[in-house]
């Protein structure tokens, strides 16, 4: 049976269907598409993880689910499926997904799942943000601010409630604020939301993508079939380009931000003040004050840093679309608190600050940190995922005081360092492919972050900063990038005490 043209309020009896990947969101779809009558078969090739699969595989069993964990699950498609539903991980050259495509079964994504799931009756807006960095940030934005207003909001996608599990509440939301990854937007066709975002664009998930141009392309689906607005940033042109090269709803805008002047029809920066030229009667003359800077959470000394004013401007233009008033962005930014190791302070001591921001990822995450402070010792290492670090090495070099890296691929870094600032000491701590107990995590043991905080105490003089600030991935050495984090942190706390 064919699911196509299927929705919540239609009998899915009959429509046998595969979800491919068991993690949160997997759980979500196979959890939801049983609620709605069909039939489910779970593959994943892991058994065991952080989020309690096997206790959720005998729940979905007694419900009525075929349930396939461990080694070989996933290698062969079963016969008389109709419909795959992969987890946003999935490469498409996936035996799984292949063997889909030549049968012509469709494949989609939760998100596509969910989109296709909305209750007519009540036809909640998404708000979508993308981009390589700060998605989440300006996603836990939008819903303070959303929330501010007095709306039924909730954060959802990539962070937050799975958007299956959220569009399926039987109480509806007045709003969604969305978070999607590249990988979720590569598996999405139907998606049209109110208003959408993208952040910025730069390298990562290179692994995984054949060039920055197809990983480029994915975030631009976002765009696709927009209603309202097109929320792009004016520093970077390939946000602005994918606006240009979208299909959307006739009478969507295209709406900016910049740190700079704002120009009529966007969001930017007046003095010390964040203001809106796109949402406002009198646009070609005025401006409307949204709030000031010392109204976002203060993570540096000398004020919010500059990636942080920009991730406000995107919530802001968001909710703004949506119909928001300035006091709603008021209100939410200004008790707006980002998560943990997002630019955390951690100690200072003697006249270094010691931060946290473990969940700089990648080389442009990384950047955006270290152009927050000066002098710089700066933490990083990890799995690069291919990405290049010599463009990152060449901005920041006059501002490090030196560099302790570890990890898998600390000597693609380290070499960067030595092409393009030669004269900045750096120490490599460990051999890069030890790993860390989660046992040890979970207690607080900093591991070879031990070593990596006695060395940059070394380097670090008063008024430096040591910075965590890795632009790689976690998972060599540590569960994830808070366990990394967290190990940072105890090795801190442990040095300082």
């Amino acid at each position: 049976m064919s699911p196509l043209g299927l929705g919540r309020h239609d009998s899915w009896d009959g429509v046998r269907a595969v979800v491919a990947g068991f993690g949160v969101s997997g759980f979500a779809a196979a959890d939801n598409l049983l609620h709605l009558g069909a039939h489910v078969t779970a593959l994943d090739e892991r058994s065991e993880g952080p989020d309690q699969r096997a206790e959720k595989a005998e729940l979905l069993e007694v419900l009525g689910a075929t349930i396939r964990l461990g080694a070989g699950a996933t290698a062969t498609l079963p016969d008389d499926v109709d419909l795959v539903v992969t987890s946003p991980g999935w490469r498409p050259d996936a035996p799984l997904l292949a063997q889909a495509r030549a049968r012509g079964v469709p494949i989609w994504g939760e998100v596509e799942l969910a989109w296709r799931l909305r209750d007519p009756d009540h036809d909640t807006p998404w708000l979508a943000v993308t981009g390589t960095n700060g998605k989440t940030t300006t996603v836990r934005m939008l819903d303070a601010i959303l929330r501010a207003a007095g709306l039924r909001s909730v954060a959802a996608g990539n962070v937050g409630l799975p958007l299956v599990e959220a569009v399926m509440d039987p109480e509806p939301y007045d709003v969604l604020a969305v978070e999607l990854s590249s990988f979720q937007l590569h598996y999405t066709t139907s998606m049209s939301a109110q208003a959408a975002a993208v952040l910025n664009v730069a390298e990562d998930h290179l692994d995984w993508y054949a060039d920055l141009a197809a990983y480029a392309a994915d975030k631009g689906r976002i765009y696709e079939h927009v209603q309202r607005a097109c929320v792009y940033n004016a520093a970077d042109p390939v946000t602005e380009e994918l606006v240009r090269e979208a299909d959307v709803v006739e009478g969507a805008r295209a709406i900016g931000f910049t740190l700079g002047m704002p120009g009529v029809g966007m969001l930017g920066v007046v003095e010390d003040i964040l203001a809106d030229r796109a949402f406002v009667e009198e646009r070609e003359t005025s401006a409307a004050e949204l709030c000031t800077l010392a109204d976002l959470a203060v993570d540096n000394p000398s004020g919010p840093a500059p990636h942080t004013i920009q991730n406000a401007l995107a919530a802001a233009a968001l909710a703004r679309a949506y119909g928001v008033s300035q006091a709603a962005v008021r209100d939410g930014l200004r008790g707006f608190r980002p998560d943990g190791h997002r630019i955390a302070l951690v100690a200072e001591h003697d006249g270094v600050a010691w931060v946290d921001d473990s969940k700089a990822t990648n080389p442009h995450a990384a950047l955006a940190s270290l152009l927050a402070y000066d002098p710089v010792v700066w933490v990083a290492g990890g799995l690069a995922k291919g990405a290049s670090f010599d463009d990152l090495v060449r901005r920041v070099a006059g501002r490090l005081r030196g560099a302790v890296l570890l990890g898998r691929d600390r000597d693609v870094i380290a070499a960067a360092l030595a092409r393009h600032a030669p004269d900045v000491p750096v120490v490599l701590v460990g051999t890069g492919e030890t790993s860390v107990a989660e046992g040890d995590q979970a207690s607080g043991d900093a591991g070879p972050m031990r070593d990596v905080v006695a060395a940059a105490a070394e380097f670090a003089r008063p008024g430096d900063t040591v910075l965590l600030a890795p632009g790689c991935a976690s998972m060599d050495q540590f569960t994830d990038y808070a366990a990394r984090g967290d190990a940072f942190a105890a090795a801190v706390r442990q040095r300082l005490t």
